[in-house]
């Protein structure tokens, strides 16, 4: 799974999908079109965006939901908390002691 989410962050243009979704979750695929052509000068076709939201979703990071004849797609930060876990920062509260690879 964690090959899936850094596949998908690799992509800026994926990257500029989940910033979409993180200021505005719930958006249709013709939003997020409209918000990438608009907003961001992407000039990149439905189909090219499809894509991209597929990648998206089978990484985890985007979640779809059905309501009538309109696919909505939400952002789920789930993954990028499992990754952040996966490798925790010490506590550096106390002052760390001088250490340096090369020294003797």
């Amino acid at each position: 799974m964690a090959d899936d989410l850094f596949k998908a962050l690799a992509d800026p243009t994926r990257r500029t999908i989940l910033d979409e979704l993180s200021e505005q979750s719930g958006q249709t695929l013709f939003e997020i079109c409209g918000r990438l052509s608009m907003k961001h000068q992407l000039g990149i076709s439905r189909q090219g965006v499809s894509q991209h939201l597929a990648v998206l979703e089978a990484a985890g990071l985007v979640e779809t939901r059905r309501e009538g004849r309109y696919k909505f797609h939400d952002l789920n930060t789930a993954p990028l908390r499992h990754i952040a876990e996966r490798w925790p920062v010490p506590d550096t509260s106390e002052p760390e002691e001088s250490t340096s690879c090369g020294s003797t």
